[in-house]
């Protein structure tokens, strides 16, 4: 009888030197179509009026679902190992916020 299992698929990652040097972002903007989420990676500098985006990556809104509830699994166990991270709030705001203007969003 032939085994119902269905057979595990290896995927092989490649990582070249350029990318695996990684690109430092300390600031993140999301925006959405009804068929993709697009998450820009970018740099502010202090002083500077603008950030440059850095880094655009470009998801189905199942990958982005997905990639979420990766990123909260792997919170909850550095948290667990380190302890909570800690927002960084505005004085007087209940909750870690930043608004975009409209006419301004990089799409």
């Amino acid at each position: 009888m032939e085994d119902s299992k269905p057979k595990q698929q290896k995927i092989q990652i490649e990582l070249d030197e350029k990318t695996s040097q990684g690109e430092y972002a300390n600031f993140s903007i999301v925006t959405h179509s009804p068929s993709e989420f697009v998450i820009d990676f970018a740099r502010m500098l202090p002083g500077m009026p603008k950030a440059k985006v850095k880094s655009r990556i470009v998801m189905m809104p199942a990958q982005t679902k997905t990639l979420m509830l990766i990123l909260q699994d792997n919170i909850k166990k550095f948290e667990g190992k380190y302890g909570e991270i800690k927002l960084v709030q505005q004085a007087g705001q209940k909750q870690f916020s930043f608004k975009v203007p409209e006419d301004t969003l990089p799409n």
